[in-house]
């Protein structure tokens, strides 16, 4: 071995990266049968990408590193408590922490290079390497749980002492031995309270998430249009989803986090208005959140989710805007959506303005997502719940 275990995180500290843990790059065992029977059984269902060839590479690094012999998991804390929405009376979204600040895979991509370098430098010789953040076909928290980072709670999430689990992970793969760390006990013992908060079930039973119910994906990957049982459920969330985290006991005794990496840099970036997400320009979109991870919803995905979240806070000052989204909004799936948060908020109002929606309407599945709102309105708003999305 080149370097000591106090040497490595030495080094690792200088590059930026506080937390890591490492582990062998020996195969993981069951991993490749667990996620192929998690793909069979539908949890992954719409992540085309999490394919059944991806499982059978995640199972070994070696797929992915041939010489790996060590991988070193790291962690950016990112939890900032004291950040919240201002009581300006305009009616926010919410954007999950992990978005707030820079793209992390640039982040995490640029420090674990520099450990590289570092690494490089004291071992006296060039060392093969490849550095991942969240895309390759590696599970990253699989990693995280062996080398002893954190544990995995039954929300699916690593949790890591001290932060629970709002981290952000990374994996650098070397061809050097590194003395590996113990995994750690897992300590969420009988609470699930996770599961309990889950406003969609997705949750479905602890450690088992099924991704088509869920709030992140369907604000984030999903592209069509969401799922009418859900949409009530999406309450203003945007771009993801931090309720499971919230309510997690070792979460809310997380140390807050100081890089600034992670902290945003204007209020669109954590609490956007409702009505500009609705009304952007895909300019003012990119300029926003360039170098953002929201940017991977696409503006279209971020203003279907505002249209939604509108219905949910269900705010009849908000009809004008909507009205002008279902009749000249320039995508299709914006309009569809904005025309059920009008029924939502006040069916008989809106009447007059979704049938001349569906008089003008040029795309077929708009239409016929209009034509159900007309049919089917969706069910009356929750007045209390109303109440109190308006006030976050």
């Amino acid at each position: 071995m080149c370097i000591a275990k106090d040497e490595l995180r030495e080094l690792a500290e200088r590059s930026g990266l506080s937390l890591l843990a490492v582990t062998t790059a020996d195969p993981f065992p069951g991993l490749t049968d667990l996620l192929l029977a998690r793909i069979r059984a539908g949890y992954l269902d719409g992540m085309d990408w999490f394919d059944e060839e991806r499982a059978r590479i995640a199972g070994d690094p070696h797929n992915l590193h041939p010489t790996a012999r060590s991988i070193v998991s790291v962690a950016l804390p990112y939890w900032l408590p004291d950040i919240v929405p201002p009581n300006d009376g305009i009616v926010r979204g919410r954007i999950a922490r992990y978005a707030w600040g820079h793209d992390y895979h640039r982040v995490l991509r640029d420090r674990m290079r520099r450990l590289h370098q570092s690494l490089q430098e004291r071992c006296g010789r060039p060392i093969e390497a490849r550095f991942l953040v969240d895309t390759a076909r590696i599970v990253d928290r699989e990693i995280a749980a062996r080398a002893g980072l954190g544990w995995q709670g039954k929300n699916t999430m690593i949790l890591v002492p001290r932060y629970g689990s709002w981290v952000l992970l990374g994996e650098l793969l070397l061809d050097i031995d590194i003395e590996p760390d113990a995994p750690l006990r897992p300590r969420c013992g009988r609470c699930q309270r996770c599961l309990d908060a889950c406003p969609t079930g997705a949750l479905i039973h602890p450690y088992e998430l099924f991704a088509p119910r869920c709030i992140s994906y369907l604000t984030i990957e999903h592209r069509g249009p969401l799922p009418w049982e859900v949409r009530p459920l999406v309450a203003n969330w945007v771009f993801g989803c931090d309720i499971c985290q919230e309510v997690c006991p070792y979460t809310a005794a997380a140390q807050r986090a100081d890089d600034p990496v992670v902290f945003p840099e204007r209020l669109e970036h954590c609490f956007p208005s409702l009505e500009w997400l609705l009304t952007m320009s895909e300019d003012e979109f990119r300029s926003v959140y360039r170098d953002r991870p929201v940017l991977r919803a696409k503006r279209v995905g971020l203003a279907r989710n505002a249209a939604v979240a509108l219905g949910n806070v269900g705010d009849q000052r908000h009809l004008e805007t909507l009205a002008w989204a279902v009749l000249a909004h320039d995508e299709p799936l914006v309009r569809s959506h904005a025309a059920w948060a009008m029924a939502r908020i006040d069916y008989t109002a809106s009447l007059p303005v979704l049938q001349r929606a569906l008089a003008q309407e040029s795309d077929s599945s708009a239409r016929q997502e209009i034509e159900r709102v007309l049919v089917s309105p969706p069910a009356p708003l929750n007045r209390s719940s109303a109440t109190l999305l308006r006030s976050h």
